[in-house]
C-alpha cells in the first residue's frame, strides 16, 4: 500500500469517527427530548437501501437518522445523511420525509434538499409474495451524497465533482419502485425495482436493490435481556443501476455488496450498521451505512390526552 492510499484510509477513518460522534450526540439529544411517558417501540429490518413489505402502523411515527461514509479513489471523503420522518396514515399507506445534507472533507458542509415520498400496499393480507408501490418527488442539489438509491450511470466519478460546483445543479425528479416482500420460515426476502426520472426531460433510469435477513434468534427469551440473539436482525443487502432507457443494462454502472445488521435496544432505540463493497470500478471501494432510529406509538394521541 502506498502512501496515497495510507492517507485515504486515515481520511476515511476520520470522517467516520466524526460522523458516529455526530450520530450519538444527536441520538442522545433525541433521547432527552422525547417524554418519558411515550411508548416507544422499533422492529425493522436492517436495510439501508433495500424496502421491505412492511408499512408503518398507523398512527405512528418513526424517526431515523441515515448516514453513509465513503471515499472515492481521485476525490474526498464524505458523509451523506438524512433525517427521515415516517408517519403511518392508514393500514395500506405510509408516508415519509427526508431532509438531505452532507460533509465532505476539504471542502464543505451542505443542505442539499428534500424528499416526500408515499407507499402503498394494494393486499392487506399477507400472502407469499407482497406487492407495495411507491412513489416519491425529489428536490435535491447533484452535491446529494446520501445514496438512497443508485440508478442510471451513477458512480464514483459522480463525487469528484466539487460541492460549489455540484449544488448548481437543480434536480427534481420522479422516483417509482415496484417492491416485492416474502416471509419465509422466519426469513424476509425483498426486490424492488426502481425507475427515476429527472422532469427536466432526461431519460428515465433503473436500478434495483435486494436484500435478505433473519433474527439470530426467532424464539423470545422468558426474561428481558439487552444483547440477548433475539435483538439481532442480520442480512445482505446488493443494490445498483440498470442503465437508462438509452440503454438497458450494466454496462457502465456501479454495483454494491454487503452483510448489514441491526440492534434493537431495550428501550426502543434501534441501531443499523453495514459495511458496503463496491464490485467493480465504476463503484466507490467501500461504503460505510448506519442509522439510528426511534418509534413512537400513537404519536398526535399523545397531545390530545395532554390537553395541547
Amino acid at each position: 500500500m502506498d502512501l496515497a492510499d495510507n492517507r485515504s484510509v486515515v481520511n476515511a477513518l476520520r470522517i467516520l469517527k466524526l460522523s458516529f460522534l455526530t450520530g450519538h450526540a444527536a441520538l442522545l439529544l433525541l433521547g432527552i427530548l422525547l417524554p418519558s411517558y411515550l411508548k416507544i417501540d422499533c422492529q425493522e429490518y436492517p436495510y439501508f437501501v433495500t424496502y421491505s413489505q412492511e408499512m408503518e402502523e398507523p398512527g405512528n411515527l418513526d424517526i431515523e437518522m441515515f448516514n453513509v461514509v465513503g471515499n472515492p479513489q481521485g476525490g474526498d471523503s464524505f458523509i451523506g445523511s438524512d433525517v427521515e420522518f415516517e408517519y403511518g396514515l392508514k393500514g395500506w399507506w405510509t408516508t415519509e420525509f427526508y431532509l438531505d445534507g452532507q460533509a465532505t472533507q476539504n471542502q464543505s458542509t451542505i443542505f442539499t434538499g428534500f424528499r416526500w415520498e408515499n407507499r402503498f400496499r394494494p393486499l392487506s393480507r399477507e400472502h407469499w409474495i407482497n406487492p407495495v408501490l411507491y412513489v416519491e418527488f425529489e428536490d435535491i442539489n447533484g452535491a446529494n451524497k446520501s445514496l438512497k438509491e443508485v440508478v442510471g450511470h451513477d458512480g464514483r466519478y459522480d463525487f469528484l465533482v466539487p460541492n460549489w460546483l455540484a449544488r448548481m445543479d437543480k434536480e427534481r425528479e420522479l422516483e417509482l419502485k415496484l417492491i416485492l416482500g416474502s416471509n419465509v420460515r422466519g426469513w424476509n426476502i425483498s426486490e424492488n425495482f426502481i425507475a427515476e426520472k429527472n422532469l427536466a426531460g432526461d431519460p428515465w433510469e433503473f436500478g434495483y436493490a435486494f436484500g435478505v435477513s433473519r433474527a439470530l434468534q426467532l424464539a423470545a427469551s422468558a426474561r428481558e435481556c439487552t444483547f440477548c440473539a433475539e435483538k439481532f436482525q442480520a442480512g445482505l443487502e446488493m443494490y445498483g443501476g440498470l442503465g437508462d432507457a438509452n440503454g438497458f443494462g450494466l454496462h457502465l454502472t456501479s454495483q454494491y455488496l454487503g452483510p448489514t445488521i441491526n440492534w434493537s435496544a431495550p428501550n426502543g432505540m434501534t441501531v443499523a450498521f453495514s459495511p458496503q463493497f463496491g464490485l467493480n470500478g465504476y463503484s466507490i471501494p467501500v461504503l460505510y451505512r448506519f442509522s439510528v432510529s426511534y418509534e413512537i406509538q400513537q404519536f398526535f394521541s399523545h397531545f390530545h390526552r395532554g390537553g395541547s
